[in-house]
């Protein structure tokens, strides 16, 4: 009898150290996952406090970039229109091209020679350049035939202007160097029409082509979405 006793004592004991052992394994790998968890969220909200406060320095960019512009080219002699909310450049295409035309006028090469320098020199300054994602010559018309047909003269004309800032002719080779990973154009044909002080379209101010910048906050909040698993 006590060696019957003795054996279920034994294996009893055996069972008891058993699964105390087993539910601490499970419990140190429990707070291990824990702390991979919450160390995963600390880096998240490290990168994403980072990216804030680089988005915020952008904006500050941004704004002072738009300030800059609107001092240079405000009631310049040039005749171009400097938007306030976005820095856009806007000119009407009758100073490059005629109605109907991409080919740049004869005159509008001394109008490019001089507009683009000035404009450069500022989009490229130190404290500006490293935050430029693209520099883009935009093309827009009137309603004057259809959807397409403007589509493509808008960018025949953006393409005008491109080409020859980038050619052999411009004179000003230092400018070319860097916007050669910067540069692009595009066309809106009259999808973007624009009106008069009366609100009416206008046909004259629809025919246009804009220099417009892209910062690098599209990329930082495209990053935020991807830490983020969205």
């Amino acid at each position: 009898m006590n060696t019957k006793y003795q054996r279920l004592f034994r294996q009893n004991q055996d069972e008891g150290h058993f699964w105390p052992s087993f539910t601490d394994l499970l419990t140190t790998i429990l707070l291990c996952f824990i702390l991979i968890f919450v160390a995963m969220m600390i880096i998240k909200s490290l990168q994403i406090e980072e990216m804030k406060k680089t988005l915020d320095q952008i904006m500050g960019v941004r704004a002072k970039l738009v300030q800059d512009l609107k001092e240079e080219f405000s009631g310049s002699n040039l005749g171009v229109e400097v938007d306030e909310k976005t820095g856009a450049i806007i000119f009407s295409t009758e100073i490059l091209f005629a109605y109907d035309n991409h080919e740049l006028k004869s005159d509008s090469y001394t109008f490019l020679d001089e507009f683009v320098p000035k404009y450069l020199d500022i989009l490229l300054r130190d404290g500006y350049e490293k935050y430029i994602a693209e520099i883009i010559i935009e093309g827009h018309t009137d309603r004057d035939g259809s959807y397409l047909y403007n589509l493509q003269l808008a960018q025949n004309r953006a393409y005008s202007v491109a080409s020859y800032i980038l050619s052999d002719d411009f004179p000003y080779k230092n400018i070319q160097q860097h916007l050669a990973d910067k540069l692009t154009v595009n066309s809106k044909s009259f999808s973007d029409v624009r009106t008069d002080e009366n609100g009416n379209y206008s046909a004259k101010d629809s025919r246009r082509v804009e220099f417009k910048f892209r910062l690098k906050d599209e990329e930082i909040l495209d990053k935020t979405r991807e830490i983020l698993g969205r």
